[in-house]
């Protein structure tokens, strides 16, 4: 795959001279075009590869440190002595961080360059990740998790930026690879953290700090990138350089950026709202707790093929606003057959919930291609990111107190169904085929 992505480069021949007059009866033969071996073009496919092999391990490592924690929670709780507050309260640490720290990363980026920000972010996963097990406290595991998450939160905002300005023609396919080694991590990490825990000798510390070596291996790739601030091509690099030197825009004055914001965080909140509670709401129709689990994990595993298929499918349309309201009419369905009939359709419903969860690729695309720059991405991805997580905040906390309050399910899935309208209309302004450039004019 990487051999593919390094070869859609356009080649480059050199030319064959004009042969001079003839001083024999017969002219010699043009010798045939050598490929072009200089070390220029070898230094390019290098560090292509480079960038592919650190997009995809970081993408697989932005995930795990939440979703490993998910499912050791309870044996974490047990063993931290927490409460059930401070056990609610790190569940809503994870958007809370990404909306804070994902703030910094574009000046950050301009300061040292993505791919250092990126390398620096893989670092604080690796380090947070091994001190949160063994900090020996609630709040020494809250700050090796805080460490954990603002690795992720920079790293959230930078990939889009990264993908713009290393590949500018494949923005589809590299959204696509690497939101589908997202999704992949994503579940593996919720799926085999148990077992695997329980083959290492069953301490829940062991099954955390283990995540810590994909994350060390992700550091890898991006270290000799860490000087590399731009294009090779030196065309490009002036481009490059322009850009960061024209003044930022004044984003919140874009409709677009806050369509995409909003869109973001309410696809978000069906996210989060559908990894914390799903499987309860399958338990408390009768299911049993192993299919519960095998179902959520079932809507997590669709992620995988369609995070790769829809930002390509996106990058061809004038306009994505169809495929956000497909994905919406899926999850509206998914959400009337949880209410209708929770069991007897079970595994239907964490189909059709798994496929709208699919926005966040989507998303992720369209922050891509509503801004003309790399600079421009940068605002809007750290825009768009930083106010939709912190809309996401408060859905999981609300359907738990709906569900304490009524007693029941009927009105929490009532709430995904409201919250779900809004998500297609700003999806569909969002996906009109403007930029952000367009619509504001640079800050003084």
């Amino acid at each position: 795959m990487m051999g593919l992505m390094a070869g859609e480069e356009s080649p480059t021949t050199t030319p064959v001279p004009t042969p001079t007059a003839p001083t024999t009866s017969a002219a010699p033969m043009a010798r045939p075009t050598a490929p072009d071996r200089s070390p220029a073009r070898s230094t390019r496919a290098w560090t292509t590869r480079l960038f592919v092999a650190g997009i995809l391990l970081a993408a697989v490592n932005l995930r795990p440190a939440i979703t490993s924690l998910g499912a050791l929670l309870a044996e974490v709780r047990d063993g931290l002595g927490m409460s059930g507050s401070v056990a609610g309260l790190l569940t809503s640490v994870p958007p809370l961080c990404f909306a804070v720290f994902g703030v910094m990363a574009p000046r950050l980026a301009r300061r040292f360059g993505p791919p250092a920000v990126v390398c620096a972010g893989m670092v604080a996963i690796t380090a947070g990740l091994l001190i949160r097990p063994y900090a020996g406290g609630t709040a020494g595991f809250l700050a090796g998790s805080a460490l954990a998450l603002m690795g992720i939160a920079v790293s959230n905002v930078l990939m889009p930026v990264i993908v713009k300005r290393w590949f500018p023609d494949r923005v589809g396919s590299m959204t696509g690879l690497y939101s589908m080694a997202l999704a992949a991590g994503t579940a593996i990490a919720a799926a085999v953290t148990v077992p695997m825990t329980d083959a290492l000798g069953g301490s829940w510390q062991t099954g955390l700090a283990v995540w810590a070596a994909l994350a060390a291996a992700a550091v890898l790739p991006w270290v000799p990138l860490v000087r590399d601030r731009g294009p090779a091509v030196p065309a490009e690099r002036a481009r490059g350089r322009a850009e960061q030197e024209r003044p930022a825009l004044r984003i919140t004055r874009s409709r677009t950026a806050w369509a995409l914001a909003v869109f973001f965080g309410l696809q978000a909140t069906a996210a989060y709202i559908t990894m914390g509670w799903m499987a309860q709401i399958f338990r408390d129709a009768g299911v049993p707790a192993g299919t519960a689990g095998l179902l959520l994990a079932v809507t997590m595993v669709m992620g995988v093929p369609l995070a790769f298929v829809i930002p390509r499918v996106a990058t061809r349309l004038p306009h994505q606003g169809p495929i956000v309201i497909a994905l919406g009419a899926c999850g509206l369905a998914g959400y009337a057959g949880l209410y209708l009939a929770p069991a007897a359709g079970a595994w239907a419903w964490a189909v059709l919930l798994g496929v709208s969860n699919c926005a966040f690729p989507l998303a992720l695309t369209m922050v891509g291609m509503r801004s003309r720059t790399g600079a421009g991405v940068a605002q809007l991805s750290a825009f768009a990111q930083s106010t939709g997580y912190l809309i996401s905040i408060p859905g999981p906390l609300l359907v738990g107190v709906l569900y304490q309050s009524s007693g029941g399910w009927g009105v929490p899935i009532l709430l995904m169904v409201v919250l779900m309208i809004p998500q297609m209309a700003v999806g569909w302004l969002a996906g009109r085929n403007r930029t952000v450039e367009d619509e504001v004019t640079p800050a003084a």
